[in-house]
């Protein structure tokens, strides 16, 4: 247990964040796991009205450094890609 009073602050800080990271996280998992379930559909009008959904969830995730800038970006082109690919089909 934290002794000082900047520790037990310390802890407090990184409690609200954890939850908060935790929160994003989910979030963006949920609205790739969706998109991806319509693509596999072969839904593909329900897929693109996901996308922008699912890059506002990632970019924010990456905005408040909940995940690095650059995996957003990847995630990002590989979703669009996979999009692009199953539509061609």
């Amino acid at each position: 247990m934290p002794i000082t009073k900047s520790a037990k602050k310390a802890l407090r800080q990184s409690g609200r964040r954890n939850k908060m990271n935790v929160r994003r996280k989910k979030l963006f998992r949920d609205a790739v796991k969706e998109f991806k379930k319509a693509v596999v559909a072969k839904d593909f009008k329900k897929a693109q009205t996901l996308l922008p959904t699912v890059y506002k969830t990632l970019d924010k995730a990456a905005k408040k450094n909940t995940i690095p800038k650059n995996t957003a970006s990847r995630k990002k082109s590989r979703l669009t890609q996979m999009l692009s690919k199953a539509s061609k089909k």
